[in-house]
């Protein structure tokens, strides 16, 4: 096999793989973004492995330079979602909603609520607040969900608290800082927990909004990688370019 029929398997497998990935999502998580954009890639592979041999070495360049960024800002966010600060001493911590279906919450939203179970077990003391409204495909609010799955495991009621009317993390931080300067009157320490690929950007966003937050990542299903970290690159590539959170 030469050299070139070899990058080209590569490149029409990962395409297809690709693929069959966002086929599978559609059964196993809500739809968003991501489901496009990961599409788009395996497209551009698929395409890129037919073209490969037709394009000159400058076009092969550019296309590893450009390809270059994403896969560095992946890398990134992995590393990042890696380093948690948590001290298990915190006051309060703040769980980011990740969407439900009809009542039940997603595979994705229960690992960041386990994580958030584990904290509880370490720090039994902290009030936790659960973030997220209600969206499309959705009959309650996502904080509801939230609570509901929590006591289900055994978190007490009387520490959680709900944030229900929130439809973005932005929201999910503002609306939480508020119900927590309530709360507490005073000054608290808190400790965000989110997703792994998102927890670099929702910890910029709780510095915007004033809250001083250690991070804490949730883990996520392998299968759902590429979605999630295509998706929160052109997310955080979004936030940096048009400073839209």
């Amino acid at each position: 096999m030469s050299k070139h029929t070899a990058i080209k398997t590569v490149l029409y497998t990962a395409g297809i793989l690709l693929l069959l990935n966002v086929g599978l999502l559609f059964f196993v998580s809500n739809f968003n973004a991501g489901f496009i954009f990961l599409t788009v890639v395996a497209v551009a592979l698929i395409l890129y492995g037919c073209f490969f041999e037709r394009l000159t070495k400058g076009v092969h360049v550019a296309i590893i330079a450009v390809s270059a960024l994403p896969l560095g800002l992946m890398l990134f966010l992995a590393l990042y979602g890696a380093t948690p600060t948590a001290q298990y001493d915190e006051d309060v911590a703040i769980v980011l909603g990740a969407g439900i279906r009809g009542e039940q919450v997603t595979r994705l939203l229960a690992h960041r609520l386990d994580t958030a179970i584990e904290y509880h077990r370490k720090n039994p003391d902290a009030i936790i607040i659960v973030c997220g409204g209600q969206g499309p495909g959705e009959d309650i609010p996502e904080a509801l969900a939230m609570e509901r799955y929590l006591i289900a495991q055994g978190i007490p009621q009387d520490i959680i608290i709900k944030e229900d009317l929130s439809t973005s993390t932005y929201e999910n931080l503002t609306f939480a800082q508020a119900i927590l300067d309530e709360h507490f009157e005073g000054d608290y320490s808190s400790v965000v927990i989110t997703s792994v690929f998102h927890l670099y950007r929702a910890s910029a966003l709780a510095r915007e909004v004033g809250l001083d937050s250690a991070r804490l990542g949730a883990p996520i299903d392998w299968y759902t990688v590429p979605v999630n970290y295509v998706r929160e690159v052109a997310a955080v590539a979004k936030a940096w370019i048009t400073a839209v959170r």
